[in-house]
């Protein structure tokens, strides 16, 4: 697969290129937890990637389920992204401030919406500024624009479904999470969860699909990480994690080794952990 990819994963050199194009609408969509002292809108505002927009991943999401940036209705979905002029016929480019992690959650959010010409900024807002890319503080000028949008439910998954292939093995789990949080050696970054991992379930940690500078590996490299992990890049997967966001990395990297038969579990740690009947394994 060619190193850009306007469905998976593009370069800020490919950005750059296409920075002035009518169609193309930039969302940063930065998501920092609570740990991490980071404020993303307000470094959004502070300086962005030109013409881009803020995607709130906590503002749009489900408002009303207790788990955190639970996908949104269709309905919010379609109405806030016309509020950002993100519709029909748009490339779509997604970036965060770490470089990638939580920009994959929206690439993954938008195809759950049926729209696939959405690719996450190989690299993201450190790699773009690193290399003395354009930056502004102004606003973006929004249109309103339509967006049709078709939920595809086969690429998320409840915990009923979770459940179901933890105790038939018919899907693969993979998890994102770190290593130490997998073996239940680490505590969760939200209080009140039980530590471990879904049974059954292999540990593939985000971290292990990226290079140092916050780039994606590509081929062998990135194949190595799943090899590692005892993943079977050819079997049908749900991915999972804390909360549902460095799951959809895992996604992404699957995508580019040419597995596109992947789900997200959603609810992800946040929701397993915390239920006792749910069987929990450590170690």
């Amino acid at each position: 697969m060619a190193d850009d990819d306007p469905k998976t994963l593009v370069s800020t050199d490919w950005l750059e290129a296409h920075l002035n194009d009518p169609d193309l609408r930039i969302l940063d969509a930065s998501y920092y937890l609570a740990d991490m002292g980071r404020d993303a809108k307000a470094e959004y505002d502070a300086g962005h990637i030109p013409g881009a927009r803020f995607f709130d991943i906590d503002e749009v999401s489900d408002a009303r389920s207790t788990l955190p940036h639970m996908a949104a209705p269709t309905e919010k979905f379609t109405s806030r992204m016309r509020a950002l002029g993100v519709g029909d016929g748009h490339q779509v480019v997604v970036y965060d401030g770490m470089g990638l992690f939580s920009a994959a959650r929206v690439w993954w959010n938008f195809r759950l919406m049926g729209k696939t010409d959405v690719a996450v900024l190989d690299g993201g807002f450190p790699k773009w500024t690193a290399e003395g890319r354009p930056v502004e503080d102004m606003p973006p000028h929004i249109r309103d624009r339509h967006i049709t949008v078709q939920r595809h439910a086969a690429l998320v998954k409840d915990v009923t479904q979770v459940a179901s292939a933890s105790k038939l093995g018919d899907w693969q789990i993979v998890d994102a999470r770190s290593p130490g949080r997998f073996r239940g050696e680490e505590p969760e970054v939200r209080p009140g969860l039980r530590a471990g991992h879904i049974p059954g379930s292999k540990n593939v940690h985000y971290a292990t699909l990226l290079n140092d500078d916050g780039t994606m590996k590509r081929g062998d490299a990135l194949r190595a990480a799943f090899d590692a992990a005892g993943v079977d890049l050819g079997k049908r997967t749900i991915t999972t994690c804390g909360s549902g966001v460095t799951a959809a990395i895992v996604m992404l990297a699957m995508h580019r080794l040419g597995n596109a038969d992947v789900s997200l579990y959603d609810g992800s740690w946040s929701e397993w952990g915390q239920f006792e009947q749910l069987q929990v394994e450590t170690g």
